[in-house]
């Protein structure tokens, strides 16, 4: 009974198996759809149409020997070197600078294009294709629109590196507020919000950050708000104004070197051990950096003195105005000659150790009417405020990006805003 029953199930199977067959055999059959080839293109160029170099500029090499390795004709590279020098300043290639060789599939395997990367983003294109030419262009850009917040522990720059924040957003945020906040004198718990966008490339691969749209700082419990605001369309002058429009600048910078420490403050009652601790007035401020660190000038003005002298060392001297003068001791080299006029913000010289210093850093001093006083203790003239005809737009312009300042928590972590921004 069992082999019947075996039997009978074989039988269906092999007529089930049959039918399948056939509807398999009346349905039509499926044409294979061949997938579209992916044309790459770098640079503004299909890159399979090329036999493709790539390489680095290296030490001691130059445009014309790189030319010559790869057998460009002489006369079209003379022309590059003759014809477009405000394009491509051939003298002007830097080693470690990606290039790239675009050359001929045929048996010549002649260079048709030169590709010199400037930087991530913006590059140079020298076409050797009939009549010789060159040019500039940029790749594109996505621009990825981002908040953050910190809260200080040690320092500024560390609150932000620990947040994986660009740390070109450090540098921003001590310029934006260098007139209204002393970086040397933080305190635990100072804290920040800012919103910037970062550029990509290709959509991954990072391009820097732009400038701070806009920022929050709360310093010994002050709230100080920062927003960009072109306030003369004509000349492209962007500042930074607080929440009332008043300008974030003043007419001096609150130290002449970025991320220093004040080693010795103004003290006209210092005593030094090695003068028997007698009175020793220290008429500046010490502000103590690496050997080489930039020196600035803090405000607009003519430079009234560069030389060396006794225990100043090398030193340049401004005068700002009528009121106002300062000068800055021990440099390693002036970057300026007497009869310059420099801006703020000007590199003026580089820290050293020159005349009487036991390390490296700046002596900053300080005359108003011309008598010497602390700069810290001096209470700075504020550049001028957002003329009154252009407030009502700046307040229109701020309030929303106002509001998102004041909706950024303070977490240990970067929030990420999903809007992008394509150019």
């Amino acid at each position: 009974m069992q082999k019947i029953w075996g039997t009978i199930f074989a039988v269906f199977l092999l007529g089930a198996c049959a039918e399948k067959k056939e509807k398999t055999a009346d349905k039509p059959a499926i044409a294979e759809i061949s997938k579209p080839k992916i044309e790459i293109r770098e640079y503004g160029f299909k890159i399979s149409d090329f036999n493709v170099i790539k390489d680095t500029v290296q030490y001691g090499d130059s445009f014309g020997e790189i030319m010559q390795d790869n057998a460009v004709d002489y006369n079209k590279v003379l022309k590059i070197i003759n014809d477009y020098k405000e394009v491509f300043d051939v003298r002007r290639i830097q080693v470690g600078k990606p290039y790239l060789l675009l050359k001929s599939k045929d048996s010549l395997s002649d260079v048709e294009v030169f590709v010199y990367q400037n930087d991530l983003i913006n590059y140079t294109v020298v076409d050797f294709r009939d009549s010789v030419t060159a040019y500039k262009a940029r790749k594109e850009i996505k621009y990825v629109q981002r908040q953050a917040s910190g809260i200080i522990e040690t320092s500024l720059s560390e609150a932000i590196l620990d947040q994986g924040i660009d740390y070109n957003i450090t540098n921003n945020l001590s310029e934006i507020y260098a007139w209204t906040i002393d970086f040397f004198r933080l305190q635990k718990g100072d804290r920040f919000k800012v919103i910037y966008k970062e550029r990509y490339i290709n959509d991954t691969v990072y391009a820097g950050a732009e400038p701070i749209e806009a920022a929050y700082f709360e310093h010994s419990g002050t709230p100080l708000y920062a927003f960009a605001y072109e306030s003369d369309s004509l000349k492209n002058i962007v500042d930074y104004y607080d929440d009332q429009a008043n300008n974030l600048r003043r007419t001096f910078l609150r130290a002449p070197v970025k991320f220093s420490r004040i080693s010795s403050r103004y003290n006209l009652k210092r005593r030094i051990r090695y003068y028997g601790y007698k009175v020793r007035p220290h008429r500046g401020t010490d502000y103590a950096a690496p050997l080489g660190t930039p020196i600035m000038a803090t405000a607009d003005g003519l430079v009234t003195e560069s030389t060396r002298r006794g225990g100043n060392g090398k030193y340049v001297k401004i005068r700002h105005n009528a009121t106002y003068s300062t000068q800055y001791l021990h440099m390693k080299k002036q970057k300026v000659k007497r009869g310059e006029y420099v801006k703020q913000g000007d590199v003026i010289g580089w820290i050293g150790m020159t005349g009487n210093t036991g390390g490296p850093h700046v002596c900053y001093r300080f005359w108003r009417n011309g008598r010497q006083v602390d700069p810290l203790r001096e209470k700075l003239p504020a550049a001028d405020p957002l003329p009154e005809p252009l407030r009502p737009d700046y307040y229109s312009y701020i309030g929303p990006i106002k509001d998102q300042l004041d909706c950024i928590e303070f977490k240990p972590v970067i929030k990420e805003d999903l809007i992008t921004f394509n150019p």
